[in-house]
């Protein structure tokens, strides 16, 4: 009975350790490092301006530089229609709660850049006009402006 009691208690545990989310390990890490928090609202199989920010912008190897920097940490919430793309249920529940917060409009894409307590410090409304390289330097210099 013992055993069965402690593996109970082990799996409750263990999901709330899994029911902490994406975002506020993000808060915690960008905190820890004096990061930002760039967080994308999408439409990955669907949305054609979100899959030109990812492709253009976000999969490019100067963004990735971002974080590999701890210039910024970064989320996507994605809300994929194809029914071969769908995620989790906790994180759908989690994009859910974040387009709820930061996305009440419903807009995609939708890049916001916050600082570690979510406040926000910067919005991209659309696909941005810029260039990665502009897009990734605004970035760097809202960072430094912070320092």
């Amino acid at each position: 009975m013992k055993t069965l009691f402690l593996t109970l208690m082990m799996g409750m545990f263990s999901i709330g350790i899994m029911a902490q989310s994406r975002f506020e390990n993000a808060k915690k890490e960008a905190a820890a490092k004096n990061e930002l928090i760039l967080l994308n609202f999408s439409g990955s199989d669907w949305c054609i301006p979100c899959i030109k920010l990812h492709k253009n912008i976000i999969e490019t190897e100067d963004f990735k530089k971002l974080e590999a920097e701890n210039i910024m940490v970064y989320i996507n919430a994605d809300f994929p229609r194809n029914k071969k793309n769908q995620l989790s249920a906790e994180i759908k529940k989690e994009n859910a709660a974040l387009a709820d917060q930061y996305n009440p409009k419903g807009l995609f894409p939708y890049t916001l850049l916050l600082d570690q307590d979510g406040k926000i410090l910067k919005s991209w409304e659309g696909l941005p006009s810029e260039s990665a390289l502009a897009f990734n330097k605004e970035i760097r210099d809202i960072q430094q402006q912070r320092k």
